[in-house]
């Protein structure tokens, strides 16, 4: 074996390379090429295999007694580090640590807690002064409190009243705005949101939001003054084509001119109240689909209808269910426009078109001034309002249990 300066030991495979072919040579040299890349590589990973174990045992001597995780300073039972074993910085936990961060804290905990403190408060002023019509035996009140459909008070002698009525009108006035007013006001939403160019979009959107601003009492009186004469004969062919439903039979009107004021056009009054309402949520909640799951669709070859059946109206549904219950609560609880465009009669009657009814809301506002002069008046009426704040109670449970089903829209 021979020695070449620089490069140590010749093996005799070496020597003998300058006497074989060209492409021996050309594989013996790739041989040796790939034995000292190998001896390299081989020297660097003990290299670096014996700097890890120094800085282990280094920092095996640094650290306190008991398990860890060997990527840094552990705590005496193991997992991450606290807040007096960390090297530097502040500890990362789900307390505030600073003066601010209490003090918000504190005042969002404050608002929840009022807000609960708040209906509580409403609750029992509502069941303490409605507790004498409530408790109001056979001498103060002729009537059942939950049955009887007669709204009279006497000074000397018992009253007869009771709720059903006005429970039956304040339901079915507001189903009737709501079977009208949700379907349009989504379809506005859907068109402005996924239709609409932009500048037409901008102009709608600000025109639905004007409307939602338009007072109660505007609507009572176009709905008074205009509405009720131009339907008289929409509400006669109702009951000419279609008395074969029930609710739209008339039994008790033999003209055009006798049809005017009832349910029915109560019910389409507070349809068009809650359409700004319902068209402004859901118009905000259909821009919130993510773009990635409408241009999913659009590559699959969806066509405009397909992609908002497909992806839109999936992803807005919880957000469509909070919409029509906020347009539900305005319905259960408007007074002026009712009041306007309703004939008060104290009795259940299902044919719409007949002037029957009255609603919660509206009997506080047109019998509140005469309710004084008799000792259960007043309490009469905030009876009226505690039905109306349990039917209000009742719906919104309903419908956050609903929602709770669609675990994307759970708080």
């Amino acid at each position: 074996m021979a020695t070449i300066p620089g490069r140590g030991s010749m093996t005799d495979d070496e020597r003998r390379g300058g006497d074989l072919p060209e492409s021996d040579r050309s594989e013996s040299g790739d041989d040796a090429l790939h034995a000292a890349a190998a001896s390299h590589e081989s020297a660097a990973t003990s290299s670096m295999a014996a700097n890890l174990a120094a800085s282990a045992r280094r920092r095996s001597k640094s650290r306190p007694t008991g398990g860890g995780s060997p990527d840094g300073p552990d705590t005496p039972g193991g997992g991450r580090p606290g807040p007096a074993t960390r090297p530097s910085g502040r500890a990362i936990s789900g307390q505030p640590n600073r003066l601010g961060d209490r003090v918000f804290q504190g005042l969002a905990a404050g608002s929840g807690a009022l807000l609960l403190v708040v209906m509580a408060a409403i609750a029992g002023f509502l069941i303490w002064k409605a507790w004498p019509a409530l408790t109001a035996g056979d001498e103060l009140n002729k009537g059942n409190l939950f049955t009887t459909q007669k709204w009279t008070f006497s000074s000397s002698g018992p009253s007869n009243f009771g709720v059903a009525a006005l429970v039956f009108g304040t339901v079915v006035s507001a189903v009737i705005a709501m079977v009208i007013g949700v379907p349009i006001a989504i379809g506005i939403a859907l068109y402005i949101s996924q239709y609409a160019p932009r500048k037409l979009a901008t102009l709608l959107g600000g025109l639905v939001d004007l409307l939602a601003a338009v007072p109660s009492l505007v609507f009572g009186m176009w709905g008074l003054y205009l509405l009720v004469p131009k339907t008289r004969g929409f509400q006669s062919w109702l009951n000419d084509y279609f008395s074969w439903t029930y609710i739209f039979d008339n039994t008790r009107f033999t003209n055009t001119n006798q049809y005017g004021q009832s349910l029915l056009m109560a019910g389409i009054v507070l349809a068009i109240m809650i359409v700004p309402v319902v068209s402004a949520v859901c118009r905000e909640v259909f821009l919130q689909t993510p773009r990635e799951t409408i241009d999913a669709a659009w590559a699959l070859g969806a066509t405009k209808w397909e992609t908002i059946r497909a992806a839109v109206l999936p992803f807005g549904r919880p957000g469509m269910i909070s919409a029509a219950m906020l347009g539900l609560g305005r319905a259960l609880g408007e007074t002026i426009a009712v009041a306007l465009v309703l004939s008060s009669a104290f009795r259940i009657n299902g044919h719409l078109t007949e002037k029957a009814g009255d609603t919660l809301a509206s009997t506080i506002a047109l019998k509140f001034g005469e309710a004084s002069g008799t000792p259960l008046g007043i309490p009469a009426l905030i009876t009226a309002g505690l039905f109306l704040f349990v039917i209000t109670l009742v719906v919104n449970s309903i419908a956050r249990a609903v929602i709770a089903r669609k675990k994307d829209f759970v708080a």
